[in-house]
């Protein structure tokens, strides 16, 4: 018979999992339509969440606690480059369990709900672009024109992507230049409609 912490502590597990379950499908998939992180976020939700339960049932110092969140919050993976934003939300997926771990703790549940929901509506929003140019996707180019990704002709290189892919580039990052090759690995963010002349 589980006792009623132990209870408790599964029906945190459930809550947490709902909630990252919930940023991952509905915020960040609709916008991002990739798979290959979702394993990760998730994963790394869960884990997190049972190893903060391990601290709150036996006696470690809080500074091994943060410690372990220092050690995921940077951590990098080094047979890709993360982009930016997955970064942001597998930052998310370590702090979400940690939090909701802690208030569990302390019984603050109302707290809990209102800032998992909190988190979770300006996520939303943020993905929504209110307020801000909203970029709809992004693309991996493989560029020829080198001569042309040189910080100071930027302009050119935006305008001459618009041009051939007739996307409404805001904006690209230059991932690698392989000079042997004479191309460069582009990742380039475009909004809504046609591309506008620059």
């Amino acid at each position: 018979m589980l006792s009623e912490t132990e209870l408790l502590f599964i029906a945190g597990s459930l809550v947490n999992l709902l909630f990252a379950y919930i940023i991952v499908r509905y915020v960040y998939y609709p916008r991002n339509g990739e798979h290959i992180y979702i394993f990760t976020f998730l994963a790394f939700n869960t884990v997190v969440y049972f190893i903060m339960g391990l601290f709150t049932s036996v006696e470690i110092s809080i500074g091994a606690g943060f410690g372990l969140f220092a050690l995921f919050s940077v951590l990098r993976y080094r047979t890709e480059t993360v982009p930016i934003r997955e970064m942001t939300y597998l930052f998310l997926m370590v702090a979400l369990p940690i939090l909701n771990s802690i208030l569990l703790r302390t019984g603050a549940y109302t707290q809990l709900l209102l800032s998992d929901a909190v988190i979770i509506l300006i996520i939303w929003a943020l993905e929504k672009g209110w307020g801000f140019r909203p970029e709809l996707g992004r693309k991996q180019v493989i560029y020829e024109k080198i001569d042309l990704v040189q910080a100071d002709r930027r302009e050119e290189l935006i305008a001459d992507l618009k041009e051939r892919t007739g996307l409404n580039i805001i904006r690209c990052d230059v991932n690698k230049i392989d000079f042997l090759r004479d191309t460069a690995d582009l990742s380039v963010y475009y909004a809504d409609g046609p591309a506008k002349k620059t």
